[in-house]
């Protein structure tokens, strides 16, 4: 244990410790207010867009994956954001639904379901959006990885390998690759994702028989092609 008498180190006895003064503490005081004031700036620029007069364009129904079709989650099942202005995205979340297509948009739709991801893919590889990709998403239970992912629900069940189709890997790849192309994403798995990886939950999906070789390769072919860049046109609304 070390000396608390005050020690200089020479085996002696020093003068005794003063405390931080006064012109410290006021260069400490004003460097923490200037950190505070950072980040109350870095806060502002996320909320910009909530100040009152300022609205925030959206066209009704647009989607950002171009083919999808736009049916609209619950309002109570994500919050608007301004992705990636005020949050990165760096991620994309697998899930399963565990049933069928129908049931995911029935209880995405639902306010008291608490919960909805961006897409929901078809065993026939249709795709829905829910959700803008701008806006933050309530599927990963976590905040953090909400704030940061594009979250894609599949139509099926983790136990059931004939659940995922080779239509739903083709279109969720070719989704996962638009994503990825938009953000700068790296197509790997440190940053396309299990529910189940997500720190927190206790979801297993996509579960065992989701066969992530094959959806990387198709996601990185897809990826490659010229396709998968563009952002969607605007879409009309369909429920």
């Amino acid at each position: 244990m070390g000396d608390v008498s005050g020690s200089d180190g020479s085996g002696g006895a020093g003068p005794p410790r003063r405390g931080p003064g006064r012109r410290a503490l006021l260069i400490g005081g004003a460097a923490a207010g200037l950190g505070a004031a950072v980040l109350a700036r870095d806060e502002l620029g996320r909320l910009w867009w909530r100040l009152p007069g300022t609205v925030k364009k959206r066209t009704e129904g647009e989607v950002d994956a171009p083919g999808a079709q736009w049916t609209a989650a619950s309002s109570a099942n994500w919050r608007r954001a301004d992705r990636p202005s005020d949050y990165e995205i760096d991620r994309v979340v697998i899930h399963v639904v565990q049933g069928g297509y129908a049931t995911a948009l029935k209880v995405f739709k639902d306010p008291g379901h608490g919960a909805a991801a961006h897409y929901v893919v078809r065993k026939d590889g249709h795709v829905a959006q829910m959700i803008r990709e701008l806006d933050v998403a309530y599927h990963a239970g976590n905040r953090d990885m909400n704030e940061r992912s594009v979250g894609i629900e599949h139509e099926g069940f983790v136990d059931r390998k004939e659940s995922f189709t080779a239509a739903m890997y083709a279109a969720s790849a070719r989704l996962t690759a638009g994503i990825c192309e938009r953000y700068d994403i790296p197509v790997d798995r440190e940053h396309i994702i299990g529910h189940v990886e997500v720190e927190g939950t206790d979801h297993t999906d996509p579960g065992p028989h989701w066969d992530w070789d094959r959806y990387l390769r198709l996601v990185r072919t897809a990826r490659a092609s010229p396709r998968s860049a563009p952002r969607a046109s605007p879409t009309p609304g369909r429920t």
